[in-house]
C-alpha cells in the first residue's frame, strides 16, 4: 500500500523506487501483489503517463487511511517502549561477570525495576541467535564482523604473585626471567607465550607452569595460595593488589590490552532495555575504568 500511494504521489514507479530505496522490479512486484489481493487493476501504465483506474481511485484514500493508522500504532508502541521493561539475557565470562558486571547489573535494575536480567556466565564464545542472547560482553580485539559492537572500556592485565611465592623463589627483575618461574597460564589466552611492550619494544616470553585453567578466577586463587606467577586482568586482580594479597611485578612491562566490548545482533528496533543498559555500562566503566586507578 505504501508503494502504491508513493507511486501515485510521485507520478512514476522509478521515482517511487528511488524515494523508498527499492529496486524498480520490487516496486512493480508490490503493485502486482496489491492488485492480485484486491482483485482489480489499479493503474493504467503507459510509457508517458500513469493514471488510476476506477478501482485505484476508490482504493487510494483507504490506503492513505490505513497507512496513517499504521503510523499511529507504531508511534504508540514506540512511546510505550521508552520505559525499559522485560527480560535481557546477557552472556559474560565468569571472571568479569563476578568481578564487575554483577554489581553493575544490580545498580541498573535498581534504576529500572521493571527489567529482569538473566546472566549467563560462560567461558566460551556463544552464538547470540542460537542461544537467545540479547547482549554479550567480550574481552577481545577480534570480534565477529556480523555483529554490532559497542566499546565499553579497556581491559588491561598485570603480572602478579603472592608474597609467599616471591619469598621462596625470588622476584623476577626482567620479563625474560619469567621463563625460569612457575607461571600459571590461561587455557585460551597467552598459553605458553606472554606478549609485552617494554620500552617501546615488543617482547614475547615463553612461559610454563604446573597449573592452567580456562578462567582467571581459578588462576588468581592459585596465585594467592603461592603456587606461582600469573597474568591476570586488572578488573579482577585490583582489589587483591591494593590489599597486598598479591604483588604487582615488572610494572615497566605492559601486557597486551584488549577492548571490553558489548556485542549484539542488530541496531534496528533496539528495545529500550538494551539501549539503556548499553548507555549505563558505557558510563559506569568509562574509558579509564575505576578498577585501574592507583594501580
Amino acid at each position: 500500500m505504501r508503494v502504491f500511494v508513493t507511486v501515485v504521489d510521485l507520478g512514476s514507479q522509478s521515482a517511487a523506487a528511488e524515494h523508498l530505496q527499492l529496486s524498480r522490479p520490487v516496486v512493480s512486484r508490490y503493485l502486482a501483489q496489491l492488485e492480485a489481493w484486491v482483485g482489480a487493476r489499479l493503474m493504467q501504465r503507459t510509457t508517458r503517463r500513469l493514471s488510476l483506474t476506477a478501482a485505484g481511485q476508490d482504493l487510494l484514500p483507504r490506503c492513505r487511511q490505513l497507512l496513517e493508522l499504521a503510523s499511529e500504532l507504531q508511534g504508540a508502541v514506540q512511546q510505550q517502549d521508552q520505559t525499559p521493561r522485560g527480560t535481557l539475557r546477557i552472556s559474560v565470562s565468569t571472571s568479569f561477570g563476578q568481578a564487575q558486571l554483577a554489581d553493575a547489573v544490580a545498580a541498573y535494575v535498581r534504576q529500572y525495576p521493571l527489567v529482569k536480567v538473566d546472566l549467563q556466565m560462560l567461558d566460551r564464545t556463544v552464538n547470540l541467535v542460537d542461544e537467545r542472547i540479547d547482549l554479550a560482553i567480550r574481552n577481545s580485539n577480534d570480534l565477529d564482523p556480523s555483529l554490532v559492537a559497542r566499546r565499553l572500556s579497556v581491559c588491561r592485565s598485570v603480572i602478579c604473585a603472592a608474597p609467599a611465592y616471591l619469598a621462596e623463589h625470588g622476584t623476577p627483575e626482567r620479563v625474560e626471567d619469567l621463563s625460569h618461574h612457575n607461571c600459571l597460564t590461561h587455557s585460551y589466552y597467552g598459553n605458553g607465550v606472554w606478549q609485552f611492550e617494554v620500552n617501546g619494544q615488543q617482547v614475547a616470553v615463553p612461559v610454563q607452569g604446573n597449573i592452567s585453567a580456562n578462567e582467571s578466577l581459578t588462576l588468581q586463587k592459585a596465585v594467592a595460595a603461592g603456587a606461582g606467577i600469573a597474568l591476570l586482568p586488572t578488573y579482577q586482580a585490583a582489589a587483591a593488589l591494593r590489599s597486598a594479597e598479591l604483588v604487582r611485578l615488572l610494572p615497566e612491562a605492559r601486557p597486551q590490552t584488549l577492548d571490553l566490548t558489548a556485542v549484539y545482533t542488530s541496531r534496528k528496533h533496539m528495545p529500550a532495555t538494551l539501549r539503556t543498559l548499553l548507555d549505563f555500562l558505557v558510563q559506569r566503566f568509562e574509558e579509564e575504568p575505576a578498577w585501574d586507578r592507583d594501580l
